[in-house]
């Protein structure tokens, strides 16, 4: 018996139980659609990461009040808040001043919520921030039309905005925002550029912004402390002194706070590669955890495929003895419940990929971008059929070894 035969007998028989073939293959969907939407949902996280530090750029580098080891727990955190002092202006230009190498650096504000009014439409708790003019060129900002605001604008505090896409399509639809007015918290600013739009992460909308010129923001919104601190970012003269630049930014710091040697910084400084590290450290156990149930479901979808194919035996017993006295052999009786099982699994891998493929187009419209590799949708219907086939070897072993004589006499 050749390889289509068996496959046309394997497939009628699947057909003619059509209803319990879904039944036996319900925990194998389940278990691939879960395994392939958390393995889309981690890639795309990933990927969201990898493409905010390809954004910002691999030669650029941030300094914070914090450092990432400082949120391992709550009695490190506690420490830090008392150690580590919020950062300043005269620091920025403390650094900007003597680190030859570092090409830029510049001083941003964190977001404050703020009622921004446009005529009557009005829109409730925007995030509100400042920067100075050379984080745009630091940060490589998405312009999608006009242009960021000069470091003049920023000296004299003007009111100009540079404004996300939900701002254009909330205040202004249908119409072009550049050079329109709109009120922050009651005062008057003039939109002088639209960021490109960049969608949703984990149901929170990205283009929901406001930026002004920092020395702006803090003559409106007070003093850059607090919910309001600063932070830093900053980009090496040359990519490849880059982890020069970084440590010669760390000493400046230093010895800006007067840190005497041998203490802990206190402050932070994160580089793509610390973000990437950070990434794998919490992304791994967390991928290891969360594939380790849907591996499960697919063994326990193995043994019911492994049972159903055991009463297909029985029920099938005087078909098997049939065939066997026909001139059968018995390793064909073998492959043809080893394909049948194989192929049955395979139906159900790819039907939990399809139903990971659209619970993933919701996750990604509401959560975050989700990626389906497709090698890893190759493995799973690769692995799916592997696990049927090996569910199938024993109820294929007894078929095989049947007597034809007991067989034919079976009811």
């Amino acid at each position: 018996m050749n390889l289509k035969e068996t496959l046309k007998l394997a497939l009628a028989a699947i057909w003619a139980h059509k209803l319990r073939s879904f039944l036996t293959l319900l925990g194998m969907i389940i278990a691939v659609a879960v395994f392939m939407l958390v393995l889309s949902v981690l890639a795309g996280l990933g990927a969201y990461i990898d493409e905010k530090i390809a954004g910002v750029g691999s030669n650029s580098f941030t300094v914070r009040r914090f450092d990432f080891k400082d949120f391992r727990n709550t009695d490190a955190l506690a420490a830090a808040q008392r150690r580590n002092k919020e950062l300043t202006l005269e620091e920025v230009e403390f650094v900007r001043n003597r680190a030859d190498l570092v090409g830029n650096i510049g001083a941003l504000a964190r977001g404050n919520g703020a009622e921004v009014k446009r005529g009557s439409k009005k829109l409730e708790d925007v995030s509100v921030d400042g920067t100075e003019a050379i984080v745009a060129t630091i940060q490589n900002f998405d312009i999608e039309k006009g242009r960021f605001f000069t470091e003049s604008e920023n000296q004299n505090a003007r009111r100009v905005a540079y404004i996300g896409k939900d701002i254009e399509n909330e205040l202004f639809p249908g119409s072009d925002a550049l050079g329109q007015e709109i009120f922050i918290r009651g005062i008057p600013y003039r939109v002088i550029g639209v960021q490109v739009p960049k969608g949703s992460v984990f149901g929170r909308p990205m283009d929901n912004f406001i930026t002004v010129p920092l020395k702006t923001y803090i003559s409106q919104f007070g003093a850059a402390t607090g919910p309001r601190g600063l932070y830093f970012v900053a980009s090496a003269k040359d990519p490849t002194k880059f982890d020069d630049a970084v440590e010669q930014v760390r000493a400046l710091m230093r010895v800006k706070r007067k840190v005497p040697f041998g203490e802990t910084d206190n402050f932070g400084i994160s580089t793509p590669e610390a973000i990437t590290q950070m990434r794998n450290q919490i992304l791994g156990p967390t991928a290891i955890v969360a594939l380790v149930v849907p591996t499960i479901a697919l063994v326990v979808g193995a043994i019911v495929i492994m049972n159903i194919m055991l009463v297909a035996v029985t029920e099938r017993t005087k078909e098997i003895g049939i065939r066997l006295a026909l001139g059968a052999r018995r390793k064909d009786i073998l492959k043809q419940f080893l394909y049948e099982a194989g192929v049955l699994s395979a139906i159900g891998g790819i039907t939990g990929i399809l139903v990971a493929y659209f619970a993933g187009f919701v996750v990604s419209h509401y959560v975050i971008e989700t990626v389906i590799p497709w090698f890893a949708a190759v493995i799973a219907v690769g692995v799916s059929g592997i696990v049927g086939i090996v569910a199938g070897i024993y109820p294929a072993w007894r078929a095989a070894r049947l007597d034809p004589i007991e067989a034919l006499r079976a009811d």
